[in-house]
């Protein structure tokens, strides 16, 4: 494929983009539209369920510490429970190294059902690893 055919083919692909630091939001909106995506966001859990609901994007980007502590990881449950949400990749976003110190991962099984996301970040994060694991995410979809 072709980088004009794959960013013509990235064009189509809509993202729900979910901060509640706008200028992260804000930031990382400008990243993923340069990559050729089409970005919609949301800056609590309401708006981005309700966003979600309306719009069926082909992908969610969310912050995993919103109103509350873990707004992210409920958010992502809910999407992935809902039919059209659990074919769709989730990727969550977090600075709780950065604030904490402390290394936030999926290491057992038990974790990665229970956080229920395909993918998780570090903020800030790097354009390149996450559009590269966005394209991933699609890949897999179409190939099952």
């Amino acid at each position: 494929m072709t980088e004009t055919t794959k960013s013509s083919a990235k064009t189509q692909k809509k993202i729900l983009l979910v901060d509640d630091d706008f200028d992260l939001l804000e930031q990382n909106r400008i990243l993923l539209e340069s990559k050729g995506y089409l970005v919609i966001t949301a800056d609590n859990v309401k708006d981005a369920w309700e966003t979600f609901q309306r719009e069926k994007p082909d992908a969610a980007v969310l912050d995993l510490i919103m109103e509350e502590h873990d707004s992210g990881f409920i958010l992502a449950h809910r999407i992935k429970r809902d039919p059209y949400g659990k074919t769709i990749p989730v990727i969550l976003l977090t600075s709780a190294t950065y604030v904490t110190g402390m290394k936030f991962g999926v290491s057992t099984g038990e974790e990665s059902e229970w956080i229920n996301c395909d993918a998780w970040f570090n903020k800030p994060i790097e354009i390149e690893a996450l559009s590269n694991k966005l394209e991933e995410c699609f890949e897999k979809r179409l190939n099952n």
